[in-house]
């Protein structure tokens, strides 16, 4: 029997009608903060983000995937009864119990198996990796992944001091977007996810948090409990290192360099940070990249497929293209998996 692998169906991204431009965001967070200003221009000026989307106050992140989802099905021609599995891949999520992916699932009408899948921004590569792994088992052979973040609800907009709003800086470049891809089993094929490589250093763990939501917060509600704060330069070494390191060996594994892929996707959180991904033994030109980062933001695990979602529709990516795609994450852990569309 012929190696089963899974291959990319569709893919598409779902992005809130409410875009912010960040001169707005700055105001809001000055009219918030009794004793402090942010600098103009400065989110802009060090992250590239000009605004964010903003999610509904009357939707949640289950809303956000199952809008990206349902778009999808209806373009592949896809019923909810022909599902086999749906991950629900995000950092965010509806509420502690249950897991999102029945709420999501109950939004589209699956009656299939369902759960979730959460590791920071590197959520949705983390659920691809599991499945491609599951239908080479061959245990399912339709696998929906929805993904739908809602970080800016852990922007804090009341900001006592300037230290406080060093911790919290990335968070304001936070945007808010659905996502979903479609996967299925095919035998005997060149198509499919060829590779995937991750690795963790959890050591850095406390490097990038949201305290609130978990049994090591209980009993406190102050102000920072559920608000995003960052040692960032402590975070983008220790994913820089694991990137260049330990994941990037996958390519000469797999016999490619940058060079053979149409499009690399790469988690974006700031302009800046694309250099040194790009850089030094990878090898990838921009010409290589979709900049979503300026007028999207950054939309945590949505950031991969919204990426590849805008190669395929501006002709960068083909049906046939070697693609790879690059996640870097709290926690911290980095990953590459590679695609032949």
């Amino acid at each position: 029997m012929s190696e089963l692998r899974a291959c990319l169906t569709g893919v598409t991204a779902h992005l809130p009608e409410r875009w912010v431009p960040m001169a707005e965001r700055e105001a809001q967070i000055a009219a918030a903060s009794p004793d402090f200003v942010p600098p103009p221009g400065l989110i802009t000026q060090l992250t590239g983000v000009e605004g964010v989307h903003l999610i509904a106050d009357d939707q949640q992140a289950s809303d956000l995937a199952a809008s990206a989802a349902r778009k999808l099905l209806a373009e592949c021609g896809t019923r909810p009864e022909d599902i086999d599995l749906m991950m629900f891949a995000a950092a965010s999520q509806d509420m502690l119990e249950p897991a999102t992916s029945h709420i999501v699932a109950a939004k589209l009408g699956l009656n299939c198996p369902v759960f979730d899948v959460k590791n920071a921004c590197n959520s949705v590569l983390n659920a691809i990796e599991l499945t491609q792994a599951l239908i080479a088992s061959g245990r399912y052979r339709r696998v929906l992944i929805a993904c739908g973040e809602a970080p800016s609800l852990t922007s804090p907009l009341c900001v006592p001091d300037a230290a406080s709003f060093v911790r919290a800086f990335p968070s304001y470049g936070f945007s808010d977007a659905g996502a979903a891809m479609l996967w299925t089993a095919e035998e005997g094929t060149d198509r499919g996810v060829l590779g995937s490589r991750f690795a963790a250093e959890s050591t850095a763990w406390a490097s990038a948090s949201v305290p609130f939501g978990g049994t090591a917060r209980r009993g406190q509600t102050g102000v920072d409990a559920g608000h995003f704060r960052m040692d960032s330069t402590r975070m983008r070494e220790s994913m820089n290192t694991l990137f260049h390191t330990r994941v990037l060996s996958l390519l000469d594994e797999l016999g490619l360099t940058a060079a053979d892929f149409a499009f690399v996707g790469i988690h974006q959180v700031a302009l800046a940070d694309l250099d040194a991904v790009c850089g030094g033994d990878f090898g990838v030109s921009r010409e290589q990249l979709v900049l979503t980062l300026p007028r999207h933001g950054n939309v945590a695990s949505a950031s991969l497929p919204l990426q590849l979602s805008r190669a395929l529709e501006s002709g960068l990516a083909h049906p046939g293209d070697l693609v790879a795609l690059t996640g870097l994450a709290a926690g911290s852990s980095a990953g590459l998996t590679v695609i032949r569309l």
